[in-house]
């Protein structure tokens, strides 16, 4: 039985609704940033990557079968992966403090335990 428009089954993953917090975080937190923003390329960058955390798991959830829905969900583990580099990148730079790219690395970390136990959970071959 396919969801009808009105009940979006991805809204009840508690991984769509963390990720969509952390990627909130994220974009909050570029808009602080005190640079001279002459590398917008990697804020656009984050800004696409951290996004497409919740986004991926999203469209995976909409898919017909679960073998796309794993695809998709790696798909968004590689996202986050992405975004923590760039995050880490930012760390290095001086545009972040470490207390806060700590705090982001914590919430990542459960994200990736959570996408990895819902991967688990399908069981579909990769």
């Amino acid at each position: 039985m396919q969801a009808s428009i009105g009940q979006l089954a991805y809204k009840d993953l508690s991984v769509w609704q963390k990720s969509m917090v952390f990627a909130n975080s994220v974009i909050a937190l570029i808009e602080t940033l005190d640079t001279d923003r002459r590398h917008y390329r990697l804020f656009e960058q984050l800004e696409a990557a951290v996004t497409s955390i919740p986004m991926n798991i999203a469209e995976g959830k909409g898919r017909n079968s679960k073998k796309e829905f794993v695809h998709f969900l790696f798909v968004s583990r590689g996202s986050l992966y992405e975004t923590l580099t760039l995050l880490e990148i930012f760390l290095m730079r001086g545009w972040l403090k470490t207390d806060k790219y700590q705090e982001l690395e914590q919430q990542s970390i459960e994200i990736a335990k959570m996408l990895n136990g819902l991967i688990n959970s399908i069981g579909i071959e990769t």
